[in-house]
Formats: structure tokens, C-alpha cells, sequence
């Protein structure tokens, strides 16, 4: 017997409860309405930001060749981060070769043992990764519940804690309540720290986030994290917040310090996209609305969706099996959905989830409609 004989009983057990995960490649070019990616303003491919990606792989070539701290870092990063710090009123902010990265390392690098971490229970999987390398003791308490974030704080027998939340959920697509996190913090020392990831480009002024909706730009008590692969289009992560932080990071962050600096296609992609937003701010609030059209067409449908905060809803539609044949019916009819089911959501809450794009039309909207008719029939 092979010590890896388990790995086909395992495939075998998940296949019949519906839970395989298979890839499954897309074509450059794609008659299809995407509604499983994550780029939000639509400009993963816009014509300015391709050029750009490619002006600045032909400067600095197919990758950063080396760490940030050894020569990885180019005039284009720290250009960026001043970029990314400006537009989020931040000190500082420092970039990480993705979202997932920079959660992990601004949480391993702040929080540690002796430490107390107080974590929503829905926040992104990077977040509660970070929270379990940190080797901090991490209270997962309800979801969006300041009353819950501040009871665990009052009863705490450590120093320093911190209060991990996702500010816009990638699942159901409701926005964390910041303000009263903050001020929670406020009152019992603590440090909140909001992922921005699904928050930044859609949310908040000019698509500055949650945390700039919420008044919080400047506050010494709050980091933001966030990632370049959503509405910017491109690929990577970064921490913004006070300056110490950051020196602190630069230091410390083994995701950062170990890790091949961000490829300058990426940097420049995301650049790019940052200057396409500045100079169109209208793009936040089209992409809102678009998400909110969904949620409409849903539940005029019948069917049971969650009001969008920012660019996504979710359909539940309860078993694995049910939430699988639904995004094939989708699929059919030429509009990619995502398909989530445990271990990402409950037993019993598998889903659909949709995510608007700012250049959504009404072909594509009705097209949209017709695929959910066949949903609304299967359920």
C-alpha cells in the first residue's frame, strides 16, 4: 500500500459529495458575460492598462529578479506605493506580491504570542491564515458585531490587540461596520485592521473604501490592507497606514522580506489603473449599480440573494450539488457565475456568487436574466 493510496479515496468522497474542484480554462477572447472574476472597473484589459503592463515589462523586464530588500525594488514600486498612500490618505504604504501576502504579513509581523486577535467570523481565508501563523490568540466572535468585538476586548488579559475584519466580504458582499470598530478600539486600545480587498475601487470616495466612507483616513489605530488584482486590474497586495507600521513590516514581514518582489508588468498594470480611476471617479458608483441590478433581477426571480454593499451578491441555493448544476445552467446560456461550497461557505449555504463590472450592458444584463430564469426553474 502507497503512502499516498489515501489521496484517491479522498478524490472519491469529495466527487460524491460535490465537492471536487476541477480547473477550468478560459480562452483569451470569450463570448461569455463574466460574472466569477473579480475585475470590478473592467479594466483588467483596457487598452491603457495593457499598454502600460507591457510598457513596463519591456523596461524592467518579465520579473523583479530578486527580493524587495535586495534589488527587487524598483523606482516604479516605491512610485506606486507613494501613489497608493496618496489616494488612501495613508503615511505610508507598502507593496506585497498579493493580497493573500500582505494579509499574512502585516498580521505575523504585528501580532504575536502573548498577543490577542479578534477576528469576524465570515473574513477571508488570508485573514484567518494570518491569524493562525501569527501564533496570537485569536477570538473568532459574530459577524459584524461590535458588541460581540467589544466584549472580547473588555475581557482580555493581554496588552495589545487587534480587530481583523474583511470591509466589504467576498462572499455575501456586505460592508463591515467600521466606524463603531473603531471607535470600539479606540476605547480599549486596540488596533483595527480592515482588508480592503473587495472594499477599494468600488467603495467610499472616489473608491478610497469603507474606511475613507467611514472618516477613518488618518487614524492612527486603523491599517488597511488591500490587493491590486481586483478593481486595479492587476496583480499584488499592499498595507497602507502610518509610517511606523510600514518601517515595521520592512523589518519583519517574512512574506515581504523572503519573497520575490511584485513583476513590473504588475506594477505598472496597477499604476495605470490607479491614474484611470483618479481621472474617473464615476466608475465606483457604476459598478454599484450594476451589482444592485443583479441583486434585483435575483430576487424578482424568486430567488434568494444578498443586498450588495459593493460589487457582488450571492444566490444560496443550499446543497453543493444544487449550487454545481446551477453555475453549469449558467454556463449554458453564456454567463459565468462562481460557484462556492464548502470549505469556503457552511454546510447548507453553497451559492452563486456574481460580481458586477463596471462595463456591464443591458445585452449583458438581460443575458444575466435569462440564465437565472433557468436557476430560478432548477431550484
Amino acid at each position: 500500500m502507497s503512502t499516498l493510496d489515501w489521496l484517491a479515496r479522498h478524490a472519491a468522497e469529495r466527487e460524491t459529495a460535490g465537492l471536487r474542484r476541477r480547473l477550468s480554462p478560459r480562452p483569451p477572447e470569450q463570448d461569455r458575460v463574466d460574472l466569477a472574476g473579480n475585475d470590478y472597473l473592467g479594466l483588467t484589459r483596457d487598452p491603457r492598462v495593457t499598454a502600460a503592463a507591457a510598457k513596463a515589462a519591456e523596461l524592467g523586464g518579465g520579473g523583479a529578479a530578486a527580493s524587495r530588500l535586495v534589488t527587487g525594488t524598483t523606482t516604479a514600486h516605491t512610485e506606486l506605493e507613494a501613489d497608493l498612500a496618496g489616494f488612501l490618505g495613508a503615511e505610508a504604504a507598502l507593496v506585497f506580491s498579493s493580497g493573500y501576502l500582505a494579509n499574512i504579513g502585516v498580521l505575523t509581523a504585528l501580532a504575536g504570542a502573548g498577543d490577542l486577535i479578534v477576528s469576524d467570523a465570515l473574513n477571508h481565508a488570508s485573514l484567518i491564515d494570518g491569524c493562525r501563523l501569527s501564533r496570537a490568540r485569536t477570538q473568532v466572535v459574530a459577524h459584524n458585531s461590535p458588541a460581540a468585538v467589544a466584549e472580547a476586548l473588555a475581557r482580555r488579559s493581554e496588552q495589545r490587540a487587534y480587530v481583523v475584519t474583511d470591509s466589504v466580504f467576498s462572499v455575501d458582499g456586505d460592508a463591515a461596520p467600521l466606524a463603531q470598530l473603531a471607535d470600539v478600539c479606540a476605547r480599549y486600545d486596540a488596533v483595527l485592521i480592515a482588508d480592503e480587498a473587495h472594499g477599494l475601487g468600488v467603495y467610499g470616495p472616489g473608491g478610497r473604501g469603507v474606511a475613507a466612507s467611514a472618516g477613518l483616513v488618518g487614524a492612527e489605530h486603523v491599517i488597511r490592507t488591500a490587493t491590486l488584482s481586483k478593481a486595479l486590474g492587476a496583480q499584488g497586495g499592499l498595507v497602507a497606514g502610518p509610517q511606523a507600521v510600514i518601517d515595521h513590516l520592512i523589518d519583519t514581514a517574512r512574506t515581504f522580506i523572503f519573497d520575490t518582489g511584485l513583476a513590473p508588468a504588475c506594477v505598472g498594470a496597477a499604476a495605470e489603473a490607479l491614474s484611470i480611476l483618479r481621472a474617473e471617479p464615476e466608475l465606483p458608483g457604476r459598478v454599484r449599480r450594476n451589482a444592485y441590478k443583479l441583486y434585483e433581477i435575483a430576487t424578482e426571480l424568486g430567488l434568494t440573494a444578498s443586498r450588495p454593499a459593493g460589487a457582488v451578491t450571492s444566490i444560496v441555493m443550499g446543497g453543493p450539488q444544487a449550487a454545481v448544476r446551477a453555475a453549469a445552467s449558467c454556463a449554458g446560456q453564456g454567463v459565468r457565475v462562481g460557484c462556492f461550497r464548502p470549505p469556503s461557505v457552511p454546510d447548507g449555504r453553497s451559492r452563486l456568487r456574481l460580481t458586477a463590472r463596471a462595463d456591464l450592458t443591458l445585452d449583458d444584463l438581460a443575458r444575466v436574466r435569462t440564465a437565472l430564469a433557468t436557476v430560478a426553474a432548477l431550484a
